[in-house]
């Protein structure tokens, strides 16, 4: 049986008011940093947090505690439903909106564990595809990327040193849940990445608006060489005419690590120089470039498509 009625948290006046101010402060990252915690807003990213621990056991659970209306647990079903069995504290709007970094946190707050493993782990899975974030300043992108990184079906994500940190609230929020999904490794190192990347013969794709690669062209050299090993004759598909599969280009099936830069920069001399490829996302219209988030879905997609195919 659900119970959504219980005791409420209605004022942040004492002795609720040490609870409040010690929630908020994980909004700040030297408080997350110091405890090791972080904050999940709304009641998608709260959901997708309780799913993992549903698949954990003992010690290894992600959520710490949770605080939520009864209204916003009552009108979610499946909110109402993983909560069976969880301890959850009522509390009022106006205390959630205290503890949260938004004003209004959809009815429904969690205190989480950290998620992030280290890198052997990630290598030691042989990955086939992983999504690099190098020195991605804004929360919002960093949020996007990770989300596509989890649509498309990537291994795990990366975020070298210098890199905004992924439990900022609003990077959490831009995850929508997928901060759950997939291993996530921060603050790594980016020449010890490369190097053991490279040793368990992962291929490094820069996204790199001057690449000489362009990602339409190895799609189609990808999409080529699949119908040829499967019989399928040219005329039956629609390549480009006098299309030559270059074996000194890179291919998109095998497995591999894309970078993509800083927002305002790019990649660097060092992140570029230690790159086996360069790949640009061609543009037919007039944009000077594409958002760091939008271009890293479209290269991991094209991965993922063709390692699927």
């Amino acid at each position: 049986m659900h119970n959504t009625e219980r005791p409420q948290i209605a004022s942040m006046s004492n002795p609720s008011a040490d609870r409040v101010k010690d929630v908020a402060q994980l909004s700040g990252r030297s408080a997350r940093s110091r405890r090791g915690l972080f904050l999940a807003e709304g009641p998608q990213t709260v959901k997708e947090a309780l799913k993992l621990d549903r698949t954990r056991c003992g010690s290894g659970k992600v959520v710490v505690e949770i605080y939520a209306t009864a209204a916003s647990v009552k009108r979610d079903p499946e909110l109402l439903e993983l909560l069976n069995g969880v301890p959850w504290r009522a509390a009022s709007d106006e205390v959630l909106a205290a503890m949260a970094d938004t004003v209004n946190p959809q009815g429904v707050v969690a205190v989480c564990h950290k998620v992030d493993v280290s890198l052997q782990s990630v290598l030691d899975r042989q990955p086939r595809l992983i999504a690099v974030m190098c020195r991605v300043q804004d929360p919002g992108n960093a949020g996007t990327i990770l989300r596509a990184a989890d649509s498309a079906g990537a291994d795990a994500i990366i975020l070298t040193s210098g890199s905004v940190d992924i439990y900022n609230p609003k990077a959490v929020r831009s995850t929508v849940g997928s901060l759950f999904h997939l291993p996530v490794v921060v603050g790594q190192d980016f020449n010890v990445l490369v190097a053991q990347a490279g040793q368990i013969g992962l291929v490094s794709l820069a996204a790199d608006g001057y690449g000489s690669e362009d990602l339409d062209t190895l799609q189609d050299e990808s999409a080529e060489r699949y119908y040829k090993a499967h019989g399928i004759r040219a005329a039956e598909i629609a390549m480009p005419q006098n299309s030559r599969v270059d074996a000194a280009r890179p291919r998109l099936e095998d497995p591999s690590f894309w970078l993509f830069g800083n927002e305002a920069k790019g990649l660097n001399g060092e992140e570029l120089g230690a790159s086996r490829f360069r790949v640009a996302v061609p543009l037919y219209g007039r944009a000077e470039s594409l958002n760091v988030g939008t271009a890293a879905t479209v290269c991991l997609y094209a991965s993922a498509r063709a390692q699927r195919r």
